[in-house]
């Protein structure tokens, strides 16, 4: 009888694990690492999937391999061919009319096999620009649009004596460029500081770019022929005859401060200004200049990447998942891919950004999808650093069949948002205001690195009207801003049928325009708080507690609060790369009080030898910036 008791308690626990079990990523999409033959340093630069299934595979050595059975069909390891060399730093690679066209630093090359022995015996410039010498005047693309012309980006360098501030130093640095298969060059916009991501959506351009000096954050803009984007570096070519940019440097400069201050006969590097009043915002800036551009969709900093790379749109037709026809933004410091669902309203891209899939061993900068809707991930990180344990990787994603529990889509309404849902959801819980909360906030627009965030605000949910069929709801939203970032977080939702969570219940949604539109009647939403109905507990008197010892986390412990704030994108614990290791941040002796303040505003003087500085972290929440300065702390031993 005790044995059958005993049996009988251990199938509830079983079961009662079951029920608690939460899914993750790993349980919908695998990441596929692909064997590199010994000797081979990929660094990818660029990815694209040949019409055989092959895949081609530009370096930043300078190479391109083509791999032959990527999908390691029957057991067989990739083979790998070296198709070109002597290339300087490919950072992008497409295929078009039987050719593989690589953008280098200064030339957009087509590169052809005329005698079939996947050997490039044909190198070719289709258009080449100047270059002043800068470590940071990489060139990204090609994209095709669907006239067969291409749109490649130049990155701005960086100043000798301002060695913060970014420069165009010879024409169309900080520009998009669209090039005809046969070399005629057409300057498209310019705006762009670090412009790795880019993207053909619906034959329609797009790009995503870093934060930095004027970038606030990171973010996905829709480029049209004449945009200013926010850097104004390349306003330094915009009265070139060619130039379709009407915004001059001049007029930008009368208008905006750049801080160039000079104190004892050098430049001052600017710093964020704690609470300034009626700071800049690009929407501002657009107020002023109608050639500014604003992202279709923020993606906030080192919650949504912190080096957004490569844009693509899914069209599997479904072999990928349930997002057809949604676009996947790579990063390549946090080793992570984004979703992002855009809509137009009012004439003008916005819409929303989740985040997706993370665990790449390196940065993810290139993506294409393969022949069979898998999506092949060309990563690197040596010199920028990233989240992922390697400085290379060539990765493969794959759904394994199952839908996740997501939220599909957000779409603007005149009075708050509609959330579509991946699975049917349970309407108690989906009824219930406690179920929701968010915030809204937005950048500055300044000389300075990076921005916090600023006028935040908590988000006033006040109804909720869940759908007939299950897979929406709509939310009453009394604070709704134009311009600025509304952060709408589920975190009561559950599926109907195995009441489980969703796997991202955080949704960022950039509010570009506030749509027209029939608005809810509040007859027709809930208000129902299920925290009202509980009744707080009479506070009885306790003894007081002895005080608490101090718990240090491990390293295994921490590194998931460094993975999740970005930490690890710049440090390591014992080695340096973008920022100093923690073992060095450790030998200075701050108190835990005091790198909790740097991580919020960091004195970057303090480090005079890094060429990045660290951007402010207001995101980090205390109690994980906490942990991680005890942690630092302990990598010192005793004192």
């Amino acid at each position: 009888m005790h044995f059958f008791k005993q049996l009988f308690i251990g199938v509830l626990l079983a079961m009662s694990v079951v029920a608690v079990a939460q899914p993750t990523e790993d349980d919908y999409y695998k990441i596929v690492t692909i064997p590199v033959p010994e000797g081979i340093l990929l660094e990818v630069g660029g990815v694209a999937t040949l019409p055989d299934g092959r895949i081609a595979l530009a370096t930043r050595r300078g190479d391109v391999w083509l791999v032959e059975n990527p999908t390691m069909e029957g057991g067989q390891v990739p083979n790998f061919t070296l198709f070109a060399t002597g290339l300087h730093e490919p950072l992008g690679l497409a295929y078009y009319q039987q050719a593989l066209y690589a953008t280098q630093r200064g030339e957009l090359t087509r590169l052809r096999d005329t005698n079939g022995d996947d050997r490039a015996d044909s190198y070719e410039t289709v258009y080449s620009w100047p270059l002043s010498g800068h470590y940071h005047e990489y060139s990204y693309g090609p994209k095709i649009a669907p006239d067969g012309s291409m749109f490649v980006t130049g990155n701005v360098a960086f100043g000798d004596e301002e060695w913060w501030r970014g420069e165009s130093r010879v024409p169309w640095r900080g520009w998009t460029l669209k090039i005809t298969p046969d070399g005629e060059m057409e300057p498209w916009a310019t705006g762009m500081r670090s412009p790795c991501g880019i993207g053909l959506i619906d034959g329609e351009f797009f790009y995503a770019d870093n934060q930095g000096d004027w970038m606030g954050s990171g973010g996905v803009w829709h480029v049209e022929k004449g945009d200013f984007t926010g850097h104004p570096a390349g306003l330094r070519w915009s009265e070139d005859e060619r130039s379709p940019v009407q915004l001059t440097e001049a007029e930008f400069s009368a208008k905006i401060d750049h801080r160039k201050v000079k104190k004892d006969g050098r430049y001052v590097k600017p710093e964020n200004i704690a609470d300034e009043e009626n700071p800049w915002t690009l929407a501002a800036v657009k107020k002023e200049f109608d050639e500014v551009k604003l992202p279709a969709v923020w993606l906030p900093h080192a919650i949504l990447g912190i080096s957004n790379s490569e844009i693509l749109k899914d069209e599997t037709g479904g072999a990928f998942g349930p997002f057809a026809g949604q676009i996947f933004v790579g990063d390549q410091g946090q080793s992570k891919i984004m979703r992002v669902v855009l809509e137009e309203v009012n004439g003008a891209y916005q819409g929303v950004a989740f985040d997706f899939r993370e665990g790449f061993q390196s940065g993810v900068l290139r993506m294409d999808w393969g022949n069979d809707g898998s999506l092949y991930v060309g990563e690197t990180n040596r010199g920028w650093g990233s989240a992922g344990n390697t400085n290379s990787g060539f990765e493969r994603l794959v759904w394994i069949g199952d839908t996740p529990m997501e939220i599909y889509t957000v779409s603007a309404r005149p009075d708050g948002f509609e959330l579509f849902f991946t699975l049917e959801i349970d309407k108690k819980s989906a009824a219930d205001l406690d179920s929701y909360n968010g915030k809204l906030f937005t950048y500055k627009y300044h000389p300075v690195y990076g921005s916090p965030t600023i006028g935040e605000e908590e988000l006033k949910i006040s109804g909720v009207k869940v759908a007939d069929d299950g897979k929406s709801v709509r939310l009453l939203v009394d604070n709704m801003k134009q311009h600025f970032i509304h952060q709408i977080n589920v975190p009561g939702i559950r599926s109907a049928d195995k009441n489980m969570p969703v796997l991202h219940p955080e949704a960022y949604y950039t509010l570009n325009n506030i749509p027209d539109g029939e608005r809810l009647d509040r007859s027709e939403v809930s208000t129902r708080r299920s925290s009202a109905a509980i009744k707080k507990p009479v506070k009885k008197p306790v003894a007081k507690a002895k005080p608490k010892v101090k718990e240090v986390l491990s390293y295994e412990q921490v590194k998931a609060l460094l993975d999740k704030n970005a930490c690890s994108a710049c440090h390591k614990a014992d080695k340096r790369v973008v920022g100093p290791s923690f073992a060095d941040v450790a030998k200075r002796r701050y108190t835990d009080e005091r790198i909790v303040e740097l991580i919020y505003n960091p004195e970057p003087e303090n480090w005079p030898g890094y060429a990045t500085p660290m951007a402010p972290m207001p995101q980090v929440p205390r109690a994980d910036a906490q942990k991680i300065a005890q942690w630092i702390n302990s990598l010192r031993g005793e004192d």
